[in-house]
Parts: structure tokens; C-alpha cells; sequence
């Protein structure tokens, strides 16, 4: 095939996911939650860590083990508990507990009471392929702008053994790296810009709706100019196979 023969399937390809996802992503957003702390005697109460999606039967919520395996302040009676929009595009605030993780492969379920919310559906075949094109929804930017969730394609740049986040990069030592190079656990990377917010966003099928993975790394760097790290455009989500062990050991 010619160069302008595969320019043009390209093309088509791309085509049918950018006309796939707006009519998709209305099955998404309802599931996409975000994941906090939840202390009543501070200012404000909630305080986002990252995103998480409701699966199997409403009540849990898949997101990432290094997301919650943080310490709490039980002296403030600090709970963990995630913020969701109702019908009425109302938030609201539901106490979570950790039901299961799975921190080799940076996965872990939260339990929420009350009323379930839609659910995704997770993909039942390890089927994904480099090349191919997904998109991912979740709180980039946390509640700096209220909690709105954004989605972005990614593409699967390339299929690589994994490096489980740490806390800093100081614990990157000796046997931490011997570790990386025993463990051959495969991840997605994406060629997409994604920030620390977004970490246990969905990475969802736009024609299928179903869920392949979950980001779990964002490479950032760190500038003067501000704050905050600026992404660079490598990230990292962990196979939706891991998510599914899971929930088959909680039952």
C-alpha cells in the first residue's frame, strides 16, 4: 500500500473515534468520580487526591493503590470519601472505605453507601494493541475549577514493563530498581498529556464504551514559573486485567 493509501485509512480511523466519542461519552462521565479526604472540622472538608469510576454493581470505585494508601489524620477524623454528580447536576459527598487494593499493579476498590451509580463496563479480553486510540476522564486539574470532569484521547504509543509510582524519587534506590527489572508487569503508554489529578481515570474504548486501563503515572517536570508541575505528555495507565483479578478476589 502507498503512502497516501495508509495516510488516508489513518485518517478514517481517526475519524471514527473523534464521531464515536461525543455520542460515548455521556455512558462515561456519570461513573467518573472524584477521590478525596473528608474532614468536617476543616476548611474546606474535602480535599481531592485523584479519580476514580464506579464498577460492578454501583457501590464500588476502582482507582489507583497509591492513591489511598496514604495516612490519614485521626486526630481530625479524617475519612476518605469521594465527590459525584447526581442527575441533577448536584455534588455530592459520600464516605468511602478501602474495600481491596492490589499495590503491585497499583490497583484498589473502594466501597460507597448508598444508592448505586452507572457502572463501566471493563473490557474482558487483554486485546489492546499499540497504535490503537482511547480516551481517558477524570479531574486533571483536582477542584482547582470545581469538579469538572475532562476527557482527552491517548494513544498507545507502546506496551512497557511497569514502575508502580513512589512517594519521592528518593526511594528509587538499589533494590527498588532491581525490583523494576524482575517485575516484567506490562502498562500502557500514552501519548497523551495527562497531570497528577488524573491518575485512576478510566482509559475507555471510544466506540466500544468499555474500560481498558487505568492511568496511573504522569511524568511531569518541574519549572520556575509556578507552582505546580507542567506535564510533558508521557503517561501511564495500568491494564484493565488487574482490576478485574481484583474485583474476582473481593467477591
Amino acid at each position: 500500500m502507498g503512502t497516501v493509501g495508509l495516510a488516508i485509512l489513518l485518517a478514517l480511523a481517526t475519524g471514527e473515534v473523534s464521531a464515536e466519542l461525543p455520542d460515548t461519552l455521556p455512558r462515561i462521565k456519570p461513573a467518573v468520580v472524584a477521590i478525596g479526604t473528608l474532614a468536617r472540622t476543616r476548611s474546606p472538608a474535602f480535599r481531592f487526591l485523584a479519580t476514580g469510576f464506579a464498577v460492578g454493581d454501583g457501590t464500588l470505585i476502582a482507582t489507583n493503590a497509591h492513591v489511598v494508601r496514604r495516612k490519614l489524620d485521626e486526630a481530625r477524623l479524617e475519612t476518605l470519601a469521594v465527590a459525584l454528580t447526581d442527575a441533577a447536576g448536584r455534588t455530592q459527598l459520600r464516605p468511602a472505605r478501602e474495600l481491596a487494593a492490589d499495590p503491585a499493579h497499583d490497583v484498589a476498590l473502594l466501597r460507597i453507601p448508598g444508592p448505586p451509580i452507572a457502572a463501566l463496563p471493563l473490557r474482558q479480553a487483554d486485546d489492546v494493541r499499540e497504535g490503537e486510540t482511547y480516551a481517558f476522564t477524570g479531574f486533571p486539574l483536582g477542584s482547582v475549577m470545581g469538579l469538572h470532569a475532562a476527557t482527552h484521547r491517548a494513544l498507545i504509543a507502546a506496551i512497557v514493563p511497569a514502575v508502580i509510582p513512589r512517594g519521592a524519587a528518593r526511594e528509587l534506590d538499589a533494590d527498588a530498581i532491581r525490583q523494576l527489572e524482575a517485575d516484567r508487569t506490562p502498562v500502557f503508554q500514552l501519548d497523551a498529556s495527562a497531570s497528577p489529578g488524573s491518575s485512576g481515570s478510566p482509559l475507555w474504548d471510544p466506540v466500544r464504551g468499555d474500560v481498558v486501563g487505568l492511568i496511573n503515572m504522569v511524568v511531569v517536570k518541574r519549572t520556575r514559573a509556578g507552582p505546580s508541575p507542567e506535564p510533558t505528555g508521557f503517561s501511564f495507565a495500568v491494564p484493565v486485567r488487574y482490576l478485574r483479578e481484583l474485583l474476582r478476589s473481593a467477591r
